[in-house]
């Protein structure tokens, strides 16, 4: 009994917001694909959210198979003329069309039309979250403190900076500071770099250089983050409490200030890897995902829907990497094709797809194996 509870808990805690969050994700972005690809006139062969085994499905009236399948750690959308799910044409079937079903195959199409495709999967990653956020935004607005310095550690970079309680940080680094939370995204971010602060004290203006401790830090959950630190506090009078509240226009443009901010702040972080500056031990894969999901799902539907969000951005621009049998792949393949007038060859085209399933398979694996040294860990 004590073992087909645990089952079950896996199932409800981890599994089922893991798969909630994943299909959300997927289908948008196979959802982007198939919109352009009808919109230019392209023959759709399956739309399907998993791989493998079909479990069930149905074909509308264009021929397309919408199929829910066994493995559900993706999907794809197959065109005409393709030979698998990540779009590698099937040169013999496509000399074997006849000419008007050969109109209607991928490869067929123009090289921009099929670069818009391509692109429509990771936009439409990007579009999913700017919705998601507006929609939060809209429906329940958001509750903010004010900038306002309450509590200052001792022999913190804050002190040792100059900071004083009751201090208003107006600005950082020239950039306008609005909420405490806008202070603590830069300071996260800004691990020994040094900060240009304008803060206002009484009716004076001063303007200190304040640089951020490395720290890492244990959440609830015994997820470690590295984070730069001030160490002050915020005020949490009720003065200082802001219910900031948002019709459609605003909503949407927070949610796409929202959504940058996570593209940027996961390209900075991609960066701070390959130049060394950041480990790459916080790279995570499907079980890291899993465990996020049930994690955040404990705190309620509004955060798995702000994770979903985020898991969106980031598979928008894992997808957008230039490597062959990812979106990103196909558009340098396409831009190469319209510098040259034709497009690569298809030893070029089969040697870069054997590339980047062999990238892919090295990142899967690097990942999971981070996922599962992070379990050790916990």
């Amino acid at each position: 009994m004590e073992l087909l509870s645990s089952a079950f808990g896996l199932v409800v805690g981890y599994i089922v917001p893991f798969l909630f969050v994943l299909t959300i994700v997927v289908f948008f972005h196979e959802l982007g694909h198939f919109l352009v690809a009808r919109w230019c006139g392209v023959k759709v062969d399956a739309f399907s959210v998993g791989f493998g085994r079909e479990l069930f499905g149905r074909t509308d009236k264009k021929g397309t198979r919408w199929r829910l399948s066994l493995i559900p750690l993706g999907g794809y959308v197959k065109f005409a003329g393709d030979e698998n799910a990540a779009s590698v044409p099937d040169w013999e079937r496509i000399e074997a069309m006849p000419a008007e079903e050969r109109a209607g195959a991928f490869i067929a199409k123009p090289v921009w039309q099929r670069a818009a495709v391509v692109a429509a999967g990771p936009i439409a990653n990007f579009i999913l979250s700017i919705a998601i956020f507006a929609t939060i935004f809209m429906l329940f607005g958001r509750i903010v403190a004010a900038p306002v310095v309450d509590v200052v550690q001792p022999d913190s970079a804050a002190a040792v900076g100059g900071l004083k309680p009751g201090d208003l940080i107006v600005s950082v680094d020239g950039d306008e500071i609005a909420t405490f939370s806008d202070l603590q995204r830069i300071v996260s971010v800004s691990a020994n770099v040094p900060l240009i602060l304008d803060v206002k004290r009484g009716d004076e203006t001063v303007t200190l250089t304040v640089t951020p401790q490395y720290r890492e830090l244990k959440d609830r959950f015994g997820n470690v983050q590295r984070i730069g630190l001030l160490g002050v506090s915020r005020s949490v009078q009720e003065d200082d409490l802001i219910h900031e509240k948002f019709g459609p226009v605003s909503a949407v443009t927070e949610g796409t200030k929202e959504t940058y901010y996570i593209a940027s702040r996961t390209l900075d972080y991609i960066w701070g890897v390959i130049s060394g500056r950041e480990s790459a031990d916080q790279l995570g894969g499907p079980i890291r995902v899993a465990q996020v999901s049930g994690q955040v799902a404990t705190q309620g539907i509004i955060p798995l829907f702000s994770l979903a969000a985020i898991l969106s951005v980031s598979i928008g621009l894992l997808n957008l990497m230039p490597v062959p049998m990812l979106d990103g792949g196909h558009l340098v393949f396409y831009a190469a094709e319209a510098v040259r007038g034709k497009p690569l060859s298809e030893r070029v085209q089969d040697i870069g797809f054997r590339i980047g399933i062999a990238i892919v398979l090295l990142l899967m694996v690097f990942a999971t194996w981070n996922d599962v040294l992070h379990l050790t860990r916990l």
